[in-house]
């Protein structure tokens, strides 16, 4: 499997993982995740000794230094607005938490700040980390293209 493939198969992995976190907390079964995220790093482990280009040399090495400082670079902008956006919504209700309304979810009143919206925020943070995943991906690829990292050697032929 080529390096990019695994970086794929990981990213994909870490959205099941978040949608089987989600099925969890909705049938509020803590043991389904706990599973799925050991089998989803036991995949990703032997995934990883499966991968053929392994081999690092000083090009392979700038490939990957670029892509993840271009990843980090437009991460940290895209998770800092997120998390202004959400401090001015946590900002815009009194401060400190209040115990949750008794009720149905959602008619608590309006300048209440309810708990699911914490564990929204949570599962948001995860798919920015995925996306993160998929930067780096994107990035590793477009640097391999340009510095060569996918050409073929001339002493294999």
């Amino acid at each position: 499997m080529k390096r990019n493939t695994f970086y794929l198969l990981a990213g994909i992995v870490a959205l099941v993982e978040v949608g089987i976190f989600w099925l969890s907390v909705e049938i509020e079964e803590p043991i389904l995740i706990q599973v799925a995220f050991i089998l989803g790093a036991l995949l990703i482990y032997m995934a990883r000794r499966r991968v053929e280009d392994r081999i690092e040399d000083e090009r392979t090495a700038m490939i990957t230094q670029k892509a993840a400082l271009r990843t980090l670079e437009i991460f940290w902008v895209i998770f800092f607005a997120i998390s202004l956006g959400s401090a001015v919504v946590a900002f815009s209700r009194p401060l400190g938490l209040r115990p949750p309304h008794p009720g149905p979810p959602g008619t608590a009143a309006p300048d209440m700040l309810e708990l699911p919206f914490i564990g929204g925020f949570a599962l948001f943070q995860m798919a920015l980390l995925c996306l993160m995943i998929f930067l780096y991906v994107g990035f590793r690829m477009y640097y391999a293209r340009k510095y060569g990292d996918w050409d073929t050697d001339e002493e294999q032929d």
